[in-house]
């Protein structure tokens, strides 16, 4: 089996959200085939696999297959197969069969099956029926490539019957026998005539299901503030919540317009540095308590976290910001519970460093006030002609 690239595949991006630069064909070499798998957020490294299992030790009849998107799952194995990653397969599903790619089989999915907290002993797997056949991806191919076409006339039928929801992605099985429709809607809707028509109208069994918005984000895919692709639909593959602590831990403005991602919640990334800033946050004082001087009481008003700075202002002036160090601080609270007022706060004086100049190949840069200096302005005096009398 191998992928060979066609003008009327390429434009199709649903095998490529199944880890495939393009559609699967069959009769050529596996070598092929290993190399036309395209980078997705389901692969899974196998670190194991330079790493050759002792004599007599029992291997693991399960191994991991994925599907489209973020469906992936466990399955077992025949003792009459063997699978390798990249195996295509056809797999147990309700009802009929379905079409996966092996993700990673071996000793690693032992590990992945404890990551996810799956007993092994008490869970019942579905079972590989037989590595791909040519009929199977044959009919794969054809089922794939009606998704897009079916997901617009699904909208149509939906905007027709006046129903609150947003069909956003729709996957058929393997065997074209049934279409799983995935859709995000803010209140309970009632679909039943809608699966009446879409049943009629494309001859398949049908199954809603409703995901989230950050899940539709990961679907649809697009590019973020940061000027790259969404981490939803490149690697993330879970979501946990963010709150609003972070954003305050970390001293962000509390803009929903800014800290709102396409999904309109709220972003992924503030998570990835709020334990560092907490962290950080254990040594610092208590910014509730007033610092009392003999020039007056003043309040905090905010905190470089990571470079262990506090501003603080007086009460009588509150748009004058003193910046002073979290040592500082703690000195002149300290202070405070011995009833000693000390004069005033110390302000730090911050000192931008100059830059040098950047230089090019020996040379420094041009710049807009080169010829600006007082001396090519005396220069440029003495070299004027004298006025005749």
């Amino acid at each position: 089996m191998c992928f060979i690239k066609t003008e009327k595949l390429e434009k199709n991006n649903n095998f490529i959200s199944r880890g495939c630069r393009c559609a699967p064909r069959p009769n050529t070499t596996r070598q092929e085939e290993l190399h036309a798998h395209s980078c997705t957020k389901l692969n899974v490294f196998n670190w194991l696999d330079n790493i050759k299992p002792p004599k007599n030790f029992p291997s693991l009849d399960i191994v991991e297959v994925r599907f489209k998107n973020s469906r992936k799952d466990f399955f077992k194995v025949p003792d009459d197969v063997q699978l390798e990653e990249g195996d295509i397969v056809a797999v147990e599903a309700s009802p009929g069969h379905d079409i996966g790619i092996v993700t990673i089989a071996g000793e690693v999915v032992n590990l992945q099956l404890k990551k996810k907290k799956i007993d092994v002993r008490n869970t019942e797997f579905k079972k590989v029926y037989r590595k791909a056949k040519v009929t199977d991806i044959e009919k794969w191919v054809a089922a794939v490539e009606l998704e897009e076409k079916t997901k617009f006339g699904s909208r149509e039928i939906a905007q027709n019957l006046r129903l609150d929801m947003k069909i956003s992605d729709v996957e058929y099985q393997g065997d074209k026998t049934k279409a799983i429709f995935y859709y995000t809607a803010d209140e309970r809707v009632d679909f039943r005539e809608l699966i009446k028509v879409l049943a009629e109208r494309f001859n398949v069994r049908i199954e809603m299901r409703q995901i989230g918005m950050r899940q539709e984000a990961s679907r649809l895919g697009g590019i973020g503030s940061c000027g790259r692709e969404l981490c939803c639909s490149t690697w993330l593959t879970n979501f946990r919540s963010v709150s609003t602590n972070a954003a305050r831990t970390q001293q962000l403005s509390l803009n929903p317009q800014k800290l709102a991602g396409q999904c309109s919640k709220l972003k992924c990334c503030i998570n990835y540095e709020n334990d560092i800033y907490v962290d950080a946050m254990k040594g610092h004082p208590d910014t509730s308590i007033l610092l009392e001087t003999r020039k007056g009481k003043a309040f905090h008003q905010k905190t470089d976290v990571l470079r262990n700075l506090m501003y603080y202002s007086y009460q009588d002036n509150p748009a004058a910001f003193i910046c002073l160090t979290t040592e500082r601080v703690k000195e002149i609270q300290k202070l405070n519970r011995r009833k000693i007022l000390p004069e005033e706060l110390l302000e730090e004086v911050v000192v931008e460093r100059q830059v040098a100049p950047l230089q090019q190949n020996g040379y420094e840069e041009d710049s807009l006030t080169r010829f600006d200096t007082p001396d090519n302005k005396r220069k440029r005096k003495r070299n004027k002609p004298r006025k005749k009398k």
